[in-house]
């Protein structure tokens, strides 16, 4: 393909763009400066990051030259890149997010595939609990492995709930997946299958000193948990053996050395510890819990 023509800008390729603007992020402190250019080339192209790197002859055009600066500066601002094209991929699958939810993290797909490695038959009829779903990433993460489940993911914040079930209708799940506004599990007299919980576990001492990309844009409902980042997991606790079946598995993210705080919280709360799963870093990042049994 030759590539298109510009009388303006017809001298500069999509390659040159993406130095031009690898350049700038690098300047900004932006890691991994090249491929986020490649995304946000693209994505003043109206085309994907994959078109970029096949058509490094493409001609550059003014229009696009001007919707790339404001794209930039606004990434160079650290206003994060997921937040500037609107979607973040987790699981493979795109999400849609929005103010109210938290930017998913690679970590969280740890709990995805704890919970799917406890599951004997992924064919069965299960229901399943995403407490915090924000964009209801863990929920239809879980609900695209398992074809016959159901599942209810429930947010504090109505914003959140709202951008999940557009997630859900967009990833063609909408009829298995609900939403619901509430206070974690207060309101709930089911007993769920398989339950995700990802409170926020961030002291709120330490907030302003996270990255710019957090600190700045995810909201602080979804971060902040208390002086020790633990009181979401405190307020949690005595609760989710009362809405997880006999056979139920729970699978909780705890924040960077908090595993074994959160371990004795949950123990006391009657919840037996039965797996510790490290994320991709060796990280600890999620108990798996089940109800303890008595005697």
């Amino acid at each position: 393909m030759s590539g298109r023509t510009d009388t303006a800008l017809g001298a500069l390729s999509i390659d040159a763009v993406v130095e031009r603007t690898a350049a700038a992020l690098a300047r900004a402190g932006i890691e991994d400066a090249r491929a986020e250019a490649r995304r946000l080339v693209g994505y003043a192209l109206g085309k994907n990051a994959a078109f970029v790197f096949a058509h490094p002859e493409w001609r550059w055009g003014a229009r696009e030259d001007s919707t790339l600066a404001a794209l930039v500066a606004r990434r160079a601002g650290r206003e994060p890149l997921s937040r500037i094209l609107g979607a973040r991929e987790f699981w493979s699958l795109e999400f849609r997010l929005s103010p109210d939810t938290l930017d998913p993290r690679p970590e969280s797909e740890t709990l995805v595939e704890a919970l799917l490695d406890a599951v004997p038959d992924r064919a069965a009829r299960l229901n399943v609990l995403d407490l915090g779903t924000g964009s209801g990433c863990l929920l239809l993460a879980l609900l695209s492995e398992l074809p016959n489940a159901w599942g209810l993911g429930i947010d504090l914040a109505p914003g959140a709930a709202a951008t999940a079930l557009l997630n859900a209708a967009r990833l063609g799940l909408g009829g298995r997946a609900c939403f619901a506004v509430g206070d974690w599990a207060a309101a709930i007299g089911t007993k769920f299958d398989l339950v995700a919980v990802n409170p926020p576990y961030v002291a709120e001492g330490t907030i302003a000193g996270l990255e710019p990309e957090v600190a700045n844009w995810d909201p602080i409902l979804a971060l902040a948990a208390g002086a020790d980042g633990l009181g979401a997991i405190r307020a949690l606790a005595s609760h989710l053996p009362k809405i997880v079946s006999d056979q139920g598995i729970i699978a909780m993210e705890v924040g960077a050395g908090q595993e074994a705080a959160a371990a004795r919280i949950a123990s006391a709360a009657g919840l037996e510890i039965i797996a510790r799963k490290n994320d991709l870093s060796g990280v600890p990042r999620c108990l798996l819990m089940r109800p303890a049994k008595a005697g």
